[in-house]
């Protein structure tokens, strides 16, 4: 048994919160210089390099990547054999999402009601995903979510006849009524399986998987790879003024789902892909 106390994760999510705000992970960073490479329209290769002068301004000034720092988004995996000392653990986590965007001074974006539309000023409360592992760390993912690109996001209740030629045109038809709304080249997170919920958690979490990185599962990768390519076929192209590169990577998450049912979930963002991942 090991214990870990809630200042600890306080100060974790503080600085991940900056630190996904400032600096993009590396494997977008590299799909974003590839996207340029690759480029065959002039202006989309110009806005791509603007997006790079951008992201080194940003780290190099210390300031948002993007003005929309997004509501922060925590995926927690606990190990069973941690104890966890000190306050209440969402109190703990809500209070790191606190700090880092007061401290960080990142944009305050939550709304306290969805109707009522007051401020709380502070980006908190955060969307918190626990899950309980073997061992006895804990992994925390952080991953500020924008809401340009989440508004243009889907759940779609197919039916099991639909099948995999359902799913395919489920993510094609949102991301062509997503157009240049979602501010490409987006990323596109898909899950599929489970219930009406737990399509969308698995397309949330599969948005911070490495984009270098396929789905274990072979047909999983092979129609991860074939959606890309069907996408960029679409030609909107950076910013949505053409080209080839809509999208920079497409990654999917499947779980098992009841023998009436096959819900997919199509969670888009941006190029501002954030997240930031450690163990403690």
């Amino acid at each position: 048994m090991r214990t870990i106390h809630t200042d600890t994760i306080i100060n974790n999510i503080k600085e991940m919160c900056i630190e996904a705000n400032l600096h993009l992970a590396k494997d977008v960073v590299g799909a974003i210089a590839h996207a340029k490479d690759t480029e065959e329209s002039q202006l989309g290769k110009k806005i791509l390099g603007q997006l790079q002068e951008n992201m080194d301004i940003a780290a190099s000034e210390s300031i948002p990547i993007c003005q929309d720092t997004g509501m922060a988004v925590v995926f927690m995996q606990i190990g069973q054999d941690v104890h966890i000392e000190g306050q209440n653990l969402e109190d703990a986590i809500n209070e790191g999402i606190r700090q880092g965007y007061v401290e960080g001074y990142l944009r305050k974006s939550v709304v306290k009601d969805p109707l009522e539309r007051e401020n709380t000023k502070d980006n908190t409360p955060g969307i918190i995903h626990y899950e309980i592992v073997p061992g006895e760390n804990i992994t925390i993912t952080v991953a500020p979510k924008g809401f340009g690109s989440e508004n243009m996001s889907r759940v779609c209740m197919l039916k099991p006849a639909d099948g995999i030629e359902g799913v395919k045109e489920a993510v094609l038809e949102t991301v062509r009524l997503a157009g240049p709304n979602a501010c490409p080249p987006i990323v596109v997170g898909v899950g599929i399986g489970g219930t009406f919920e737990k399509c969308a958690i698995l397309a949330k979490k599969a948005l911070t998987r490495d984009l270098n990185q396929s789905s274990s599962t072979p047909y999983v990768a092979e129609l991860e790879k074939e959606l890309l390519e069907k996408i960029n076929q679409l030609g909107y192209g950076p910013a949505g003024l053409g080209g080839r590169n809509t999208a920079l990577g497409v990654n999917i998450e499947t779980y098992p789902t009841h023998i009436a049912g096959l819900p997919v979930a199509i969670n888009i963002c941006c190029h501002v892909n954030r997240h930031v991942m450690r163990t403690i």
